[in-house]
């Protein structure tokens, strides 16, 4: 089963060399000799900025030491750029299996204490390949900085200004929960942040595990144009004059984000890394920033025996491993349970979102969204609030800005 995965992994690098300046392997983790040498020599290639495929391999290689040409075109027929991520997780698997029975033989030779052998195991389940830093590297980046006038880092802005103040704007490795009642305004929320991340030069991945993607569009044409939702169903009969004269600007303005959509339904966060990858190698000058809707409808690797906690806990850990490999934003809605309506102020807290242990200790950024109106229908306040309950590296506190609940348009007009 090794040595299979392992021809797969080799087979989509060379379909697809794209992937190998992504991958978290490194050649030692192969089993196969053969298998070794080959990924050394295209890690090597790829590095010197050359084509990845058999006729380069043969041309630079000992092509008889990794199996003959025969062998290379077999490993192709194994390519499954779609399957990258599972091939991988496969191939370090496999090396971790390897190394713990090698930990254990050892320590039995050895007379290891039980501490240490602890110490060993949890050091190979938490092994990265790209983790290391020297100190004396990373104080060279900033040994001028006193002397250096350089603009200060900012995040991807969020169209909020009093929001950008306290967040310094979504930052790279950072995930963010957006948590709210049914109907409160999330995905109105998350189309405002998508189009405002996508004006400023970013890529937007919206990854919609609910709303179908034509759906979407329309929920964003309207809080563009100002449209009334229910006028999108039926534009040719429902749109007044004035309105179908600014049409073409709308889409125009609508294509400028360059928004990408997923809308599959109980998508796993392997199958969103894969699909984030191909998008970074397809723009590669522009930055993502993932939104997914919503956090539960994620499909999680394991089942768990049916534990909501644990495949939550799951899902949460993997959208922050997720944020730190791309080094680029992770923006999650997230449905808040029922308790909240039981209590007289019904703005949220941490305990309201459901199976809130690993998402408050995962998430960098928590915000929740309240709306009086929500619970008075007569009232006319357009007023919602973005409560910042928790953010690691800021300021927390409360954020007001106009909704308009008919067209989804979000409005800073409380940032003096």
């Amino acid at each position: 089963m090794t040595i299979a995965a392992e021809k797969a992994l080799l087979g989509t690098f060379l379909e697809h060399q794209y992937l190998l300046r992504d991958t978290i392997l490194n050649a030692e983790q192969l089993e196969d000799e053969r298998h070794r040498r080959l990924f050394e020599t295209m890690k090597r290639l790829v590095a010197q900025n050359q084509v990845v495929d058999i006729v380069t391999l043969a041309t630079v290689a000992d092509v008889a030491a990794l199996g003959g040409v025969s062998y290379l075109n077999e490993l192709a027929d194994y390519a499954d750029e779609n399957k990258f991520e599972q091939y991988e997780q496969l191939v370090l698997d496999a090396w971790k299996d390897r190394e713990k029975k090698r930990i254990l033989t050892k320590a039995a030779q050895e007379n290891w204490s039980i501490d240490r052998i602890t110490k060993e195991l949890d050091k190979l389940n938490q092994a990265r390949i790209d983790d290391h830093a020297s100190i004396v590297d990373l104080a060279a980046e900033v040994c001028d900085a006193p002397w250096i006038d350089t603009p200060p880092r900012r995040g991807v802005p969020t169209g909020i200004k009093k929001l950008d103040e306290m967040t310094n704007g979504w930052q790279d490795g950072e995930v963010t929960v957006i948590a709210a009642r049914p109907s409160m305004g999330k995905t109105d929320v998350m189309d405002h942040l998508a189009k405002q991340a996508g004006w400023h030069g970013y890529l937007p991945i919206i990854f919609s595990l609910e709303m179908p993607r034509a759906q979407l569009r329309d929920r964003l044409i309207a809080s563009i144009g100002g449209y009334n939702r229910n006028k999108m169903r039926d534009p040719y009969r429902m749109l007044s004059d004035d309105q179908k004269k600014k049409w073409m600007e709308v889409i125009g303005r609508l294509t400028e984000t360059n928004i990408q959509i997923f809308d599959g339904a109980r998508q796993s966060v392997a199958e969103m890394r894969a699909k984030v990858r191909k998008l970074m190698h397809k723009h590669p000058d522009k930055k993502p920033v993932i939104f997914i809707d919503y956090l539960t409808l994620i499909r999680p690797a394991h089942f768990h025996n049916g534990s909501a906690h644990q495949q939550v806990t799951e899902i949460s850990g993997d959208l922050k491993a997720m944020a730190k490999e791309f080094s680029c934003p992770v923006i999650t809605l997230a449905q808040l349970n029922r308790s909240v309506e039981q209590r007289q102020d019904k703005r949220p807290v941490m305990s309201d979102i459901r199976e809130s242990g690993s998402v408050e200790q995962d998430a960098d950024v928590i915000i929740f969204l309240y709306r009086d109106s929500y619970y008075n229908r007569d009232s006319d306040n357009d007023t919602m609030e973005l409560i910042v309950a928790k953010n690691r590296n800021g300021a927390t506190g409360t954020v007001r800005v106009r909704y308009n609940k008919h067209t989804g348009a979000i409005d800073d007009v409380f940032h003096t």
